[in-house]
């Protein structure tokens, strides 16, 4: 069985934004918000964390859409990337973001995403330890201090004109330039 084309091939961005503010919409209307880091306070309360802290108890029901939208994104991606994807296929990356990841010695373009930087064969060099611990500890410290990720601030916190997310979003895209104009280059350059 062949899929359609329009299944294999990227979405232009006004379809996909479209159903990202429908989908932002119907998550405000259950009483959730659109992000991910909070689902790990939710994580950890199902998996009995509640048992030593009071942080942790709340009642899972309240919670459901959000868990549903995390499951759906986990399974989604697979999907994607497993099965929606035409053999082949590289994302279009811009010529300067390709002449600056090579000087970081990232010259394989080929698919969804970097090899050198997304293999498990990466994961055991000292530049692959200090991304995986270092930005899991930055992105969860951060998300924690923050109240929330950069899909529920950006997205979610922005769209109902909150100022605190304002903030927010504007300290993410500041350390994501700290990250790829001063970190990456320390890194890489071990």
């Amino acid at each position: 069985m062949n899929l359609p084309d329009i299944f294999l091939e990227p979405w232009p961005w006004y379809f996909s934004g479209s159903l990202l503010g429908i989908l932002v919409a119907l998550m405000l209307w259950l009483g959730s918000s659109f992000g991910v880091s909070g689902n790990l306070d939710s994580i950890c309360g199902i998996f009995g964390a509640d048992r030593f802290t009071d942080y942790f108890k709340f009642d899972v029901k309240d919670r459901l859409p959000s868990l549903i939208f995390v499951a759906g994104s986990v399974c989604g991606g697979f999907l994607a990337a497993n099965y929606l994807t035409l053999e082949g296929y590289s994302v279009d990356t811009a010529a300067s973001t390709v002449e600056a990841l090579s000087e970081l010695g990232i010259s394989n373009f080929e698919g969804l995403q970097p090899s050198e930087l997304f293999s498990l064969s990466f994961l055991g060099t000292p530049q692959g330890l200090i991304l995986l611990v270092g930005g899991g500890f930055l992105i969860g410290f951060g998300s924690r201090w923050a109240g929330g990720c950069t899909s529920g601030h950006s997205i979610s916190g922005m769209s109902s004109m909150q100022l605190p997310s304002l903030v927010a979003t504007i300290g993410f895209f500041i350390g994501g330039l700290i990250a790829t104009h001063l970190l990456m280059p320390l890194i890489f350059g071990l």
